[in-house]
């Protein structure tokens, strides 16, 4: 899964997204100016590769990479706060919300948004911070699984990220290799729980840590066959599909170049490997697996959207009043 430079595809990107080895696109800010030049720019990848799994990063808040013309969503962190009020009304909301999401996304034929976060907030990463819905693992799993229901009503898989657990280390994997320190079974009676819930809810997608549990394994999460074969595949029985993170973030370095990056979290258990915003190193695991190829996952397919169907629109005008008045608590 790559990206593309600006608002239009060029003649280059369009031959790149040509290549067989190319099974994802990611969409960020610079790919969106308004909702006419997203659906041209999705007409154009279609008219292309209509089986290619676009994705993007809308979770809300700080994380909503196409605003105009779309709803506003509020981070996940003022549902927690309602939960605190009235769980079982916070979590009708998040389903709202999830719903409200997909939906909006479906209308431009976009597969998946990358969500939702379920990592817990200890109050010390800021990279996390409120993307998560709270520190209580009973409230990240309850409004995340309403968000999830949400999205998957509206006809969209859900990608849970960051397994096993991103909130407790205070270094962004962004810009640094962060280390937590804690023991295995700190993680698993508290990061860990939530992406065991939802997985045994129908949870489609992961995205593991670039972070290393040093005192379960020397490797970042998304390079460890400990992580993704022992825990998530074998003790958690996940039979979906897991993304690498970004391997042009730092917290990949460790792992080589881009094609040692690729081959390592392939071996680990990856299904689809991501390089964003570095073109060189999207070409350079692009030429690696055009030379060393691999057989593509069976369960990449899952993750295509539905198509969409009209939403009522006194229901999608009603989730838009909720989403304002949840950013009014922000």
């Amino acid at each position: 899964m790559l990206d593309l430079e600006g608002l239009a595809l060029t003649p280059d990107e369009a031959n790149v997204l040509q290549s067989p080895e190319v099974g994802g696109l990611i969409l960020f800010s610079r790919n969106f100016e308004d909702p006419e030049q997203l659906r041209s720019l999705m007409q154009s990848i279609r008219s292309l590769r209509p089986d290619l799994l676009v994705a993007v990063d809308q979770e809300g808040g700080r994380v909503q990479r196409f605003r105009e013309g779309f709803t506003r969503l509020p981070p996940m962190s003022v549902l927690g706060k309602r939960w605190l009020e009235n769980p079982h009304r916070a979590i009708a909301q998040a389903h709202e919300i999830g719903w409200l999401m997909a939906t909006e996304l479906r209308e431009y034929d976009i597969d998946i948004s990358f969500a939702p976060v379920l990592d817990l907030d200890w109050g010390r990463s800021s990279v996390i911070g409120d993307r998560s819905f709270g520190q209580s693992t009973d409230a990240v799993i309850e409004l995340a699984g309403g968000l999830m229901a949400g999205m998957h009503e509206a006809g969209m898989a859900a990608t849970g990220k960051h397994f096993p657990g991103h909130g407790w280390v205070e270094a962004d994997s962004h810009h640094e290799l962060p280390v937590d320190e804690r023991s295995f079974d700190e993680i698993e009676q508290q990061d860990l729980r939530p992406f065991d819930a939802l997985i045994r809810r129908g949870l489609d997608g992961l995205m593991p840590a670039h972070v290393v549990y040093r005192q379960a394994c020397s490797a970042p999460a998304g390079f460890s066959t400990f992580w993704l074969q022992q825990i998530l595949r074998q003790r958690l029985h996940f039979d979906g599909v897991i993304f690498s993170d970004d391997l042009s973030m730092e917290g990949a370095s460790l792992a080589g170049s881009y094609a040692e990056r690729c081959d390592r979290a392939l071996a680990a258990g990856c299904d689809m490997v991501l390089v964003c915003n570095h073109p060189d190193g999207a070409q350079e695991v692009l030429k690696h697996l055009q030379q060393h190829p691999v057989a593509v996952s069976h369960r990449l397919a899952r993750m295509r959207a539905r198509p969409a169907r009209i939403p009522d629109q006194e229901r999608l005008q009603q989730s838009r009043l909720l989403a304002a008045e949840l950013i009014e608590e922000v």
